[in-house]
């Protein structure tokens, strides 16, 4: 999935001690290269239903033209920020350009997987990148973080000292939490601009109407101290599980899912056995064949992609 590079923004992003990389795995593309045309459920001209996965690089465009099923995109490229298509905006105002809308909408289904879903960013940026604090990091936890409290310490900057969270898991699991509960809210958000213009079909704007993918790649910026990652993980999975969502699952590879959680066992909590998605196919047949892959979590494999320029599209195992 297409990320902005780590650069372009400040808040939620931090380059001391972390795993910063681009896409490594042997043919994946980013799901979010290609601005789709229209295109149908066909997969390349044979009866297979197959389905679409959009964000914010299509913005604007125009979109596949009756998926089984769509994959939209909450965030923007980066762990805290928004769409400006995921619902009518000031740059999208209409709920016909709203890729929310269009996964409701659109999408015929016939698969095992439900007509619309929805993926997030995540990302494990610590208290201070390139010298400046995240003004998101936590300084506090729930009192439910598994992790015990979150607590400050004092970093100095050549601009100042600062007290900030400290860089540890029950820090990182807040961080996690916190994305989660603000894309949950983005949601409803989206969804009541869409349902106040009355759209021929209505969208459902809680948590639990969808399934939720948590995009994991290594093109985000993680800790090089994976516990620390996996706890970030783990409060996403807690902050949408809080927010009403009954499935979570992960789009990643397993090369990038272990580095940067160092892999999965029974001992990762609700990280163990969610479902996977699977990018790295450049065909419908080389997507169906994935489906064979050993889940990174021991979960099943539900989802694989394919991109095949313009379109990226999606196969349900």
């Amino acid at each position: 999935m297409r990320k902005r590079t780590v650069g372009q923004r400040v808040v939620g992003f931090a380059l001391q001690g972390v795993i910063v990389a681009a896409l490594v795995v042997g043919g994946a593309t980013p799901a979010f290269a290609a601005k789709p045309t229209g295109h149908g459920g066909g997969g390349g001209g044979t009866a297979t239903l197959t389905g679409n996965d959009v964000s914010y690089p299509q913005c604007g465009s125009s979109f596949p033209t009756s998926p089984a099923f769509g994959i939209v995109g909450v965030t923007g490229g980066l762990a805290n920020d928004l769409n400006p298509c995921f619902g009518p905006s000031s740059s999208y105002p209409s709920y016909t350009e709203s890729e929310l809308y269009w996964a409701v909408a659109s999408s015929t289904g016939g698969t095992s997987q439900p007509k619309a879903s929805l993926y997030v960013n995540t990302a494990d940026p610590g208290n201070v990148y390139n010298g400046t604090v995240i003004a998101d990091w936590p300084t506090s936890s729930l009192s439910t973080d598994p992790y015990g409290p979150c607590t400050t310490t004092t970093v100095t900057l050549s601009s100042g000292a600062y007290t900030v969270g400290e860089n540890s898991d029950a820090c990182a699991w807040q961080y996690g939490y916190n994305k989660a509960a603000q894309d949950a809210s983005w949601l409803g958000s989206a969804a009541a601009a869409i349902n106040n213009q009355s759209p021929p079909v209505t969208v459902e704007g809680t948590a639990a109407s969808y399934p939720w993918w948590l995009d994991v790649e290594t093109a985000n910026t993680w800790q090089s101290d994976t516990t620390m990652n996996v706890a970030d993980l783990q409060g996403m999975i807690a902050g949408l599980q809080t927010a009403g969502a009954t499935v979570v699952g992960a789009y990643s590879t397993a090369l990038q899912w272990d580095s940067i959680t160092g892999g999965t066992s029974s001992a990762s909590g609700p990280l163990y056995q969610i479902p996977n998605w699977i990018p790295g196919a450049r065909n419908l047949s080389g997507a169906q064949a994935n489906c064979a892959q050993t889940s990174f979590t021991g979960g099943a494999v539900t989802v694989t992609q394919w991109s095949s320029h313009p379109d990226d599209s999606d196969y349900a195992c």
